[in-house]
C-alpha cells in the first residue's frame, strides 16, 4: 500500500509514523508513506499556497495551482483513491477503513488549512472524508488517523490477525470488557466467569457484554445492529 500525502507540514507525521505497530510496519516496507508540500509547486516569488475568497469572508482559502501541480507529480497506480480530509466529507468509520485497505494501492491524502482549499480542488478528489462533525486546525490530524486506521489492517502489520476480527464494530459491535492481572485490584473482582476456565461460558458473556454495552452506549449501533441482525434471519 502507498500512500500519498500532501500536506504543507510534513514534518508533522514524523514521530507518529516512527512509533510502534505502524514504524515496524513502515520498516518491514508493508506499507510506504511519502509527502509532496504544495509550497514547493507555488509560482510566484513568496511561494504563496493561499489567498483571499472571491465574494469575501473571514480567513484563507488553499489556491488551487499548487494542490493540482503537487497531486499531479505524484505516480498513479491502477487502484488508487483521491481523498480531501475535511469536515464535510462522509465519515470515518471501520468499515471505510476496511475498504480502502482491500480495495486500494495507493491513497492520495490532501489535507487541507485555513478556511479549506478552493473548490475546483474536488475535481482532483475521489471522495471526501471527515473525522467527524468538528472542525480541527489542519487536515493533517484526521490524515494520520486514516493512515493509521488503514495501516493497521493491512496484512503483517497486527502480528495475531485474528483479533482484528473480535474489535469493536467489525461485528457491528462494540468490545467485551476485559481484565489482566491481578484478578482482584483495590476490591474490584475479575467476573467469575473469566476465571472459571468454561470457553463457552466465557463467549457467552463476552457476546452479551458487547450487546449490552453497545445498546447503553451507542444506540445507534445497536438499532443498525438490530436491522442487520433482523435481515439475516430473513
Amino acid at each position: 500500500m502507498r500512500f500519498d500525502v500532501v500536506t504543507l507540514f510534513p514534518d508533522f507525521f514524523t514521530s507518529p509514523l516512527s512509533s510502534g505497530l505502524i514504524g515496524k510496519a513502515l520498516a518491514k516496507i508493508i506499507a510506504e508513506v511519502h509527502f509532496v508540500n504544495p509550497r514547493d509547486f507555488a509560482t510566484d516569488k513568496h511561494r504563496r499556497v493561499d489567498d483571499e475568497p472571491y465574494g469575501g469572508g473571514v480567513g484563507m482559502l488553499m489556491k488551487p495551482e499548487p494542490i493540482f501541480a503537487a497531486v499531479e507529480s505524484l505516480p498513479v497506480l491502477p487502484r488508487r483513491d483521491v481523498i480531501l480530509m475535511t469536515p464535510q466529507g462522509q465519515p470515518l468509520n471501520q468499515q471505510l477503513l476496511v475498504e480502502l485497505a482491500s480495495s486500494y494501492d495507493q491513497i492520495v491524502l490532501i489535507c487541507g488549512h485555513y478556511e479549506g482549499v478552493d473548490e475546483r480542488v474536488l475535481n482532483l478528489v475521489t471522495r471526501e472524508v471527515s473525522l467527524g462533525d468538528f472542525v480541527l486546525t489542519a487536515g493533517e490530524i484526521p490524515a494520520l488517523t486514516l493512515i493509521n486506521g488503514v495501516m493497521r489492517l493491512l496484512p503483517g502489520t497486527v502480528a495475531k490477525e485474528e483479533s482484528l476480527k473480535l474489535e469493536s464494530f467489525e461485528a457491528g459491535l462494540l468490545d467485551y470488557p476485559q481484565y489482566t492481572r491481578p484478578a482482584e485490584f483495590r476490591g474490584q473482582k475479575v467476573p467469575d466467569v473469566l476465571l472459571s476456565g468454561n470457553h463457552r461460558e466465557i463467549e457467552r458473556w463476552r457476546r452479551e457484554q458487547q450487546i449490552e454495552r453497545t445498546r447503553s452506549r451507542r444506540p445507534d449501533l445497536y438499532a443498525n445492529w438490530l436491522k442487520q441482525s433482523d435481515s439475516k434471519i430473513e
